[in-house]
């Protein structure tokens, strides 16, 4: 169910990491890789009157997992970000609770 969404990165570069990435975050939330979901959102960022290029940002929406795997998911994507030649990437989780979050009308609490 993690779904991760991402910001000035482009979607050839989340497909050069995505299968390693997601196997890896997979083995540590204990979860099947099918229930990963990447999304790349196509973004204007505006400075100074001008375009300019993205900061790479990374937004991690999921059900809580405890601080510890928290933390190694995002040296696991940061790994894999700076892999690309990326030096710096922000990592930020919001966190579903099950009981607000429905499939099919019915809560997963």
């Amino acid at each position: 169910m993690p779904q991760l969404i991402f910001k000035g990165i482009t979607v050839d570069q989340v497909k050069k990491i995505s299968t390693p990435l997601v196997q890896e975050l997979a083995e540590l939330c204990d979860c099947d890789t099918d229930n990963f979901t990447l999304e790349i959102t196509h973004s204007t960022f505006v400075f100074n009157q001008e375009e300019v290029p993205g900061f790479p940002f990374i937004e991690v929406k999921w059900f809580e997992r405890g601080q510890d795997i928290q933390d190694e998911f995002a040296n696991i994507t940061t790994k894999h970000i700076q892999s690309l030649g990326i030096a710096e990437v922000e990592i930020a989780f919001t966190v579903f609770l099950e009981s607000a979050y429905y499939l099919n009308g019915k809560n997963f609490e």
